[in-house]
């Protein structure tokens, strides 16, 4: 594997909620509990999992637009949790994000060439008349015409404004990317076009992703390793091929079985994953699956499990009956 360009160690975002009166200690929502994870250079990490799970906090931590309760963020040795704003303001430049909604992360006031330009404005890079030409370039590097420059994002398709989303994060020339939910609101047809520009992106550029989805069609296309969080922790982690074919964890396993079948004359024994996401203010003691879990046993519900290796390649998982199941 890769030199990682990020590396997350055991990072922790907590929301306090409630209480506080009398001396009373305040509650607070766990959101992300912990996590560590490699980013390598030119290669893609698929985050899944339930909503609610944590997975945009933890992006959104991850890029520093949340404060870290606690944990290190390191980008190529720097640790960004501890940056000051003009040192975090340089590495904005290098680490960029694709937002789940292309229309409301578009500022509806400015036309698409004054949204791509942006970032080369706020950072200063270039002589201001080469601005419109790099416009033009980034613009027709995601398939739109040029010619569009004056237009507003109201009056363009949902995959279209996505298209400009991209544009405007390739603008600073980033090593990593955030893509939230990039193709979520986006039509099936138009999918696989913004999927397949991202995969010629990082081919030609190089690009590091951390690809936050609960579609695991689109992480399974996209990825080269796969992270599954429940409740703010990662359960599994391992090569996409590996976590797919063989899961090592029974809340993998059920996400999984979930998914459809296209073929009506196969069917699937499935095992029905019953009752709803625990809170986490308040999570279950031992395994926060446990309560969730067909294959639980008493030790599950006073141990916590922490990620143990189960196979090659890094496959690792968060389950003491990783073996048996």
């Amino acid at each position: 594997m890769s030199t990682p360009v990020v590396e997350v160690r055991g990072l922790r975002k907590h929301y306090p909620v409630g209480g506080g009166l009398f001396g009373r200690r305040r509650q607070s929502v766990k959101a992300v509990d912990g996590v560590s994870f490699d980013l390598p250079a030119g290669r893609t990490l698929g985050l899944v999992g339930e909503s609610g799970c944590g997975k945009s906090t933890l992006g959104r931590t991850m890029m520093r637009l949340e404060d870290p309760t606690a944990g290190a963020v390191r980008f190529e040795g720097r640790d960004l949790a501890q940056a000051r704003p003009k040192e975090l303001f340089a590495l904005r430049r290098d680490m960029q994000m694709i937002f789940q909604d292309p229309y409301s992360s578009l500022n509806p006031r400015l036309s698409v060439g004054e949204t791509v330009r942006e970032p080369l404005d706020v950072h200063s890079l270039g002589p201001r008349a080469e601005r419109r030409e790099q416009v033009d370039g980034l613009l027709e590097a995601v398939g739109l015409d040029p010619a569009v420059q004056d237009r507003y994002p109201h009056e363009f398709s949902g995959g279209q404004r996505q298209r400009i989303g991209i544009a405007r994060c390739l603008a600073l020339g980033p090593k990593v990317i955030v893509a939230d939910e990039p193709v979520s609101a986006l039509d099936v047809s138009v999918q696989g076009q913004v999927l397949n520009l991202l995969v010629r992106f990082q081919q030609e550029r190089g690009l590091a992703y951390l690809l936050i989805s609960h579609d695991l069609s689109v992480v399974e296309y996209l990825s080269d390793r796969v992270a599954v969080m429940y409740l703010g922790r990662l359960v599994e982690v391992g090569p996409r091929d590996e976590v797919f074919s063989r899961p090592a964890h029974p809340y993998t396993r059920a996400l999984l079985e979930a998914v459809p079948v296209a073929d009506p004359r196969r069917r699937r024994d499935r095992e029905p994953l019953l009752g709803e996401t625990p809170s986490a203010v308040n999570p279950p003691p031992g395994c926060a699956f446990h309560p969730r879990c067909p294959f639980a046993v008493g030790a599950c519900r006073e141990q916590v499990p922490e990620l143990e290796a189960v196979g090659d390649g890094g496959h690792t998982a968060a389950c003491i009956r990783k073996d048996e199941i």
